[in-house]
């Protein structure tokens, strides 16, 4: 079982946005996203360039140059606060820690930089829960190519004929189709219903029964 992290495991939108300021500030522009609007925080789980995006293009049109500009800020701003506001979904932790009670493999997939992963699962003392943890920077390649859920499937030990990823985005159901495997898509703010997943979920309730399922 490969899970998404951003959007699917933890809620780290306010972070997220918090990051997005300061890069904000950096690049000396008057703008700022707020954790409370929806818009943002389902933006801030698509990840930092997206972010920029949304904050510049209220200012105007979007120079790709200044986006790029703000990325570094932006992380380094984020690796220093990775876990202020960010908690688990309700129960996520416990489907995970239910998953490997009942012998399953268990990884992280993520768009996010391996080693901002792993700072973000440190602080929650999670580190154990999960027998990988592959980001964007792992191999030379990220999500949607389905490279990095093999990495995350072949560090855990698991066999991908077995294998199902658990996301929120079309990214991760691209990585998926891509790799020929089931995905479930869990809807914490953004509509999922219609992009075409094996199964979609609002919460982790019903999710045993909906991975036991999938996997036959």
């Amino acid at each position: 079982m490969i899970f998404d992290l951003d959007g699917t495991l933890c809620d780290t939108s306010a972070d997220l946005i918090a990051a997005a300021n300061a890069a904000f500030r950096h690049l000396d522009r008057d703008v700022a996203l707020d954790p409370a609007s929806p818009e943002d925080r389902d933006t801030a789980l698509r990840g930092g360039r997206a972010m920029l995006r949304l904050g510049l293009g209220r200012l105007g049109a979007v120079d790709e140059g200044e986006v790029d500009a703000g990325y570094g800020p932006l992380l380094d701003a984020y690796g220093l606060a990775v876990c202020t506001h960010t908690t688990f979904f309700p129960g996520a932790r416990e489907a995970v820690d239910r998953l490997r009670d009942t012998g399953h493999a268990v990884g992280i997939c993520t768009n996010k930089p391996e080693g901002l992963a792993m700072a973000l699962m440190t602080a929650l003392d999670a580190v154990d829960a999960f027998d990988s943890i592959v980001g964007a920077d792992t191999l030379p390649v990220r999500k949607p190519d389905p490279a990095p859920l093999r990495e995350a499937v072949a560090r855990a030990g698991g066999d991908p004929a077995r294998t199902v990823l658990i996301g929120d985005t079309v990214t991760d159901r691209d990585t998926a189709r891509a790799m020929g495997i089931p995905v479930v898509l869990m809807d914490f703010g953004a509509p999922v219903a219609a992009l075409g997943g094996d199964a979609w979920l609002r919460d982790y309730e019903g999710f045993d029964e909906t991975v036991a399922r999938l996997i036959g």
